[in-house]
C-alpha cells in the first residue's frame, strides 16, 4: 500500500471521527436538559390526554341523550351547538366514538354524518323489515251435504259464522291479555293485532292522528300511543288508569 493511499484514508478516519466526538461530548454535557425536555414533553401529552379523556366523559351523557332521540344519526354541527363547544372538538369526539363503536359515517352536503346502531335501532329496522303473517283462520271443515242443501238452508249456517267470527275475536282478546302483562306491545306485535304491516305501523308512529288511526282499526276499538323512550307502544286506557 503506497504512503499517499495511506494518508488519504487517515483523512478521511479523521473526518468521520471529529463529528462523533464532538456528538459524544455535546451528549455527556448536556444529558440532563435533554433528558429533562424529554420529561417535560411526555408529562405534556400526558396531561392533554387526560385532560381530554375527562372531557370525553363529560360529554358522553349528552352524546348519549342525542343518539337515543336521534335515532342513532348525528352530525358534529349537531353535538357542538348541544354541548356548546366547538366543532372541531365535536368532529374528533365523534371520530373516536366511531372507532369504539364501528359506526359509519356519510357525507351529506359536504357535512359529515355518523350513523350508530343501537340495540332498540336495530330491533326497530328489524321489525319494519319483518314480514307479516296474516291471521291464520281455522279451516272448516265443509260436508257434502251442506253444498247439496237448498239455498234457504244458508240462514241456518249463520250462527256458525256468528261463532267463527266470535271465536276469531277470542283469539285476539287472549294474546293481548298475556301480551299486556307487561302493560304494552312491540311493533310487530301490534301490526298483527291491527292487521297491517309492520312498516306502517313503524312509518306512522310518530303521526299526530297516530291514535285515532289505531282506534279505527283496532278490533276492541283502542287507541294505542307511541312511547320514544321505550320503543313501545301503549293503550290510552291504561295510560289513563295509570
Amino acid at each position: 500500500m503506497s504512503e499517499k493511499s495511506i494518508e488519504s484514508g487517515g483523512k478521511g478516519f479523521l473526518a468521520l471521527l471529529l463529528p462523533i466526538s464532538f456528538l459524544i461530548i455535546f451528549l455527556v454535557s448536556t444529558w440532563r436538559v435533554l433528558l429533562g425536555v424529554i420529561l417535560l414533553i411526555a408529562g405534556f401529552n400526558l396531561w392533554q390526554r387526560y385532560k381530554w379523556q375527562k372531557w370525553c366523559q363529560d360529554v358522553n351523557p349528552i352524546f348519549n341523550k342525542m343518539i337515543r332521540e336521534s335515532q342513532g344519526r348525528i352530525t358534529p354541527m349537531d353535538l357542538a351547538m348541544k354541548g356548546n363547544f366547538s366543532g372541531q372538538k365535536a368532529k374528533r369526539y365523534l371520530d373516536t366514538k366511531a372507532t369504539e363503536f364501528g359506526a359509519s359515517i356519510l357525507n351529506e352536503d359536504s357535512s359529515p354524518v355518523y350513523h350508530f346502531i343501537t340495540g332498540s335501532i336495530l330491533g326497530s329496522i328489524l321489525d319494519s323489515s319483518e314480514p307479516i303473517k296474516e291471521l291464520a283462520s281455522k279451516p272448516v271443515a265443509i260436508n257434502a251435504q251442506l253444498l247439496a242443501a237448498p239455498l234457504p238452508k244458508l240462514e241456518e249456517e249463520k250462527p256458525l259464522a256468528e261463532s267463527l267470527t266470535h271465536t276469531t275475536t277470542e283469539e285476539v282478546k287472549k294474546p293481548l291479555e298475556k301480551q299486556l302483562v307487561f302493560g304494552s306491545l312491540i311493533q310487530s306485535e301490534l301490526a298483527k293485532r291491527l292487521n297491517v304491516y309492520s312498516s306502517t305501523v313503524y312509518k306512522r308512529r310518530n303521526d299526530p292522528d297516530f291514535s285515532e288511526w289505531s282506534r279505527s282499526r283496532d278490533p276492541d276499538g283502542i287507541a294505542w300511543s307511541f312511547s320514544r323512550t321505550n320503543k313501545e307502544f301503549f293503550p290510552l286506557e291504561e295510560e289513563g288508569k295509570s
